[in-house]
């Protein structure tokens, strides 16, 4: 369907990728990976459009939709929610009227046999075949079903894009892609700003409406979920696996064991020759042995292993206070903005030691609840923390919050007090500030860095209650797995925020679920409450249709 042919991207003197070549078929859903700087968000804007490549090509067919959703985007405008998601018919308005024009000359002119006339044919044949594709499309009601979909309330559909947060107005953007029906799909870290509920349904859509799909994520479950190839982009090449993420990272292991083996047969054989050729030079009886074995040494293509990112975050939260047994307890707590009341009577207790996720819907109160345990917050009921309860809390917007025109050690150097403040290179160290990247500005950063810079606030001082809103965020799978273990051998109690279903599964052992102006306990993992959730969601869109 769509072909990359020797595709090439340098600059500055270095050379990201070389020589790429690979095609996308319908029903391609195709994870993109590769460490952090490899190339992967730079391979998505040449495919869109956005960028061209030093050299190469991308062939598509004429009239194919490609679209692409990155992490960024969306400037404010004045259209409401509704209006801006309908801007997805815009390419189908034009068809119609090209189409309509196209038809008008057909009727008038008289050059039957003229090549012009042949190619007004085929257009409109093209065209034709395009906007059936439509068919008898209730736009509105299309556009209804996406946003809501997408987490939207029919109450949302006319108000103005820009009342609407960062996450907010990447579903808009996302429901705009989807309304399209591209032929292909290309994302770029799409579940960042979804709760659970809005992912399940941006799976199911993937896999059975999407024609095509390449995605990057760190979201394991997800791209586990949705794709079935992989493409990694490491030192300069591709390696195509067709088979999902789980099953490339055996088969990714594989092939570097067998790189490195053969890496050291060839190391070996090239130090046995040149041996043999220091120790014969000169011999007359072998001076064609020796000369032969130089000129092979001369031709020999030297075999590379690929690069593995050797840089480790070492990471250990200090050990806990003793707290009290119980360091939260609610009773009947209900909170209003106004007459908007985001949950009523929401009663629970939380041990200590245990580690618990709160999950549901934005905008259903997750952080509202977070900021009265704070303290941060009015609210009726009773909230009681336990005795000597310390909170290390990391907001969602924590990242964001960082003074970017301090260095990395000033960042962390302006808050460290006592003894801390001594080893503030070993700490910046375990998360991979090393050497010069101390003295980085905050502004240069990216945000999985922002995210672990932020992240060493709460090893400053010992806390025995940790409360983590989307953490995760901007992480990479294998930062999330370090993370999730030093949550995991915590000590404390955690109360986690958060979307990412395969960092919290295994980790905690109670879900609270926020929905319907009420918090709702499970006394199981989130494996098995998603399981459930997953069949009740499905069989509420049935009554919906």
């Amino acid at each position: 369907m769509i072909s990359i042919d020797g595709l090439g991207v340098e600059f500055g003197g270095t050379t990201l990728f070389k020589d790429i070549s690979f095609v996308v078929n319908e029903k391609d859903r195709i994870a993109l990976m590769g460490k952090n700087g490899a190339g992967k968000s730079t391979l998505l804007k040449i495919l869109s459009g956005l960028k061209p490549p030093t050299y190469g090509r991308v062939s598509a067919p004429t009239d194919a939709v490609i679209t692409y959703l990155p992490q960024h985007l969306m400037n404010e405008d004045h259209r409401t929610v509704f209006e801006e998601a309908s801007q997805a018919f815009g390419h189908l308005i034009m068809m119609q009227n090209e189409m309509a024009e196209l038809e008008h000359q057909l009727a008038t002119r008289t050059d039957y046999e003229s090549q012009d006339y042949y190619d007004i044919i085929q257009r409109v044949s093209n065209l034709s075949e395009k906007i059936y594709g439509f068919g008898d499309t209730n736009f509105d009601a299309e556009v209804e079903k996406i946003l809501i979909g997408l987490g939207f309330e029919r109450s949302d559909f006319h108000r103005p894009t820009s009342e609407f947060s960062g996450g907010w107005r990447m579903r808009i953007e996302l429901a705009k892609i989807l309304l399209q029906k591209p032929d292909l799909i290309l994302l770029d870290e799409p579940t960042n700003h979804l709760d659970i509920e809005s992912v399940q349904w941006l799976e199911d859509f993937l896999i059975n409406s999407a024609k095509a799909v390449i995605v990057i994520s760190h979201d394991r479950a997800f791209v586990d979920n949705i794709t079935n190839r992989t493409i990694e982009v490491t030192m300069g090449r591709i390696y195509d696996y067709k088979v999902n993420y789980s099953s490339y990272i055996i088969l990714r292991q594989e092939r570097r064991e067998q790189q490195q083996k053969a890496f050291e047969e060839q190391k070996k054989m090239i130090a046995d020759n040149q041996d043999f050729i220091e120790r014969f030079r000169g011999t007359f009886s072998k001076t064609n042995q020796v000369q032969s074995r130089v000129r092979m040494l001369e031709k020999l293509q030297i075999l590379e292993v690929d690069e593995v990112d050797a840089s480790h975050l070492r990471l250990r939260f200090p050990p806990a206070p003793r707290s009290g047994s119980h360091p939260v307890i609610a009773e009947n707590i209900t909170k209003s903005y106004g007459e908007h009341l985001v949950f009523a009577d929401a009663s629970f207790t939380i041990s200590r030691g245990e580690k618990v996720a709160f999950v549901g819907k934005n905008g259903e109160g997750k952080s509202t609840m977070v900021k009265a345990i704070m303290g941060e917050i009015e609210f009726s009921g009773n909230l009681s923390l336990g005795h000597n309860t310390m909170i290390g809390y990391f907001a969602q917007n924590e990242a964001s919050l960082l003074d970017e025109s301090l260095t990395v050690f000033q960042t962390i150097d302006d808050i460290a007090k006592g003894e801390i403040r001594t080893k503030i290179k070993d700490l910046l160290g375990a998360f991979m500030f090393g050497g010069e990247d101390i003295d980085k500005k905050v502004k240069v950063l990216s945000g999985g860095e922002r995210t672990r810079l932020a992240m060493i606030k709460l090893l400053l001082e010992p806390y025995n209650l940790l409360i983590l809103d989307e953490p995760t965020n901007h992480l990479d799978m294998r930062t999330k797995d370090i993370l999730k273990q030093a949550l995991m051998n915590y000590d404390g109690t955690l109360i986690l925020v958060s979307h990412d279903r395969d960092f919290l599964d295994g980790m905690v052992s109670k879900v609270y679920e926020f929905g319907n102006k009420r918090v709702k306990e499970h006394l199981e993992g989130v494996t098995e409450f998603l399981h459930r959730k997953k069949m009740e969601h499905l069989k509420e869109l049935e009554a919906k249709n």
